[in-house]
């Protein structure tokens, strides 16, 4: 059977369809690249945003009316978070998360790039979060089956690993481990290649408990100066309704030690603008605290009203005031983003150097 897969959201959704890819090749069918020559299309789905959900339903709308004589699919985190059968009548519900046994064959969508995917689910239970309600909670991978999938990548000629998980810093509490120790045994892997390892988001809670280790293996070259640590609001009440656990306080505290320790190291963090319940004095403190902080990546989104989170129960802010929020934001980071430019040149200078 001929095979073509769609695949919306993060890092972990494309490791998922890599895996389910190779599974099929495994069992015989047929990978294409568009529509109209597959019999059966998989749509691997998101639910992390409203804007995105709308992306894939006018997608499903389509290939629902364009190709009704073919097997339709859909798996990932959407149907988890709404009816799809109830609007579509004609589609299949299918697992795509639970591809992941880390000794699969792979089909990777880049050449260079591979994913590892360390864990699937969370240890959270933010109010705006629909994610939680499809990946569940936390269930690490062990080490070794890690490190062989590792393992297999470098040898396959990867240059960049993306290690991925719902929540990286949470990593390994199930069974006994952390990231650091983790990070340490892949390091061990191929010490004299040319390769480099991407650590994916954690959030700052489960950071603060391993920075010292985190901190130690950042050291290594071969780790990318990239930390994802999402704050979404510098408004301590918000963070509270939210249920994010940690501080302001917190969150800059991190930030200010890995920039003393590894000094040409890239800060992103997630904002979201418009909880519903964030005041004009909960945004400011926002504003405030990343124009202190100044992050060199910053995801600005508005909020999503998701179905089934306890978020989505409560009255909305005004669309229109979330706009004008989200504007003064993405301004503030645009008046300072020259600055980041700049040090990332002189980075590269530095680099070629060396």
């Amino acid at each position: 059977m001929k095979v073509f897969i769609k695949t919306y959201g993060c890092q972990a959704n494309i490791s998922d369809s890599e895996l389910l890819a190779g599974r099929l090749l495994a069992e015989g069918n047929i990978l294409v690249d568009n529509e109209f020559e597959a019999d059966k299309i998989i749509i691997n789905t998101c639910s992390v945003k409203n804007k995105t959900q709308s992306k894939i339903i006018h997608y499903m709308n389509e290939i629902e009316n364009k190709y009704a004589d073919k097997l339709i699919e859909v798996g990932g985190c959407l149907p988890s978070t709404i009816n799809l059968k109830k609007r579509f009548k004609n589609i299949y519900i299918i697992d795509t998360i639970n591809t992941n046994k880390l000794n699969g064959n792979i089909i990777r969508t880049r050449k260079d790039i591979g994913i590892v995917q360390i864990s699937q689910g969370c240890l959270n239970y933010c109010t705006f979060c629909s994610t939680k309600l499809a990946r569940g909670n936390l269930k690490s991978y062990r080490i070794g089956d890690i490190k062989r999938q590792f393992e297999s990548l470098i040898k396959d000629g990867c240059k960049t690993i993306y290690l991925t998980s719902q929540d990286n810093g949470c990593y390994g509490k199930d069974i006994g481990t952390n990231l650091p120790e983790l990070i340490k045994e892949l390091l061990s892997v191929g010490v004299f290649e040319d390769y480099k390892i991407r650590i994916g988001m954690m959030n700052p809670w489960h950071l603060r408990k391993v920075l010292s280790g985190l901190i130690e293996v950042y050291k290594d070259k071969r780790i990318q100066p990239f930390l994802h640590i999402p704050v979404q609001s510098g408004s301590e009440k918000v963070l509270k309704d939210m249920k994010r656990i940690h501080t302001v306080s917190e969150f800059k505290e991190a930030v200010q030690i890995f920039r003393k320790e590894i000094p040409n190291i890239d800060i992103a963090t997630d904002i979201i603008v418009g909880f519903p319940t964030e005041t004009e004095q909960d945004f400011q403190e926002t504003y405030n605290l990343i124009k202190e902080v100044k992050p060199e990546v910053i995801n600005v989104a508005s909020f999503s009203s998701r179905p089934g989170t306890k978020a989505a129960q409560k009255k909305q802010i005004p669309t229109e005031i979330v706009k004008q929020r989200t504007k003064k934001l993405n301004d503030l980071y645009l008046s300072y983003r020259p600055l980041v430019e700049e040090r990332f040149i002189q980075k590269k200078k530095l680099s070629v150097i060396a």
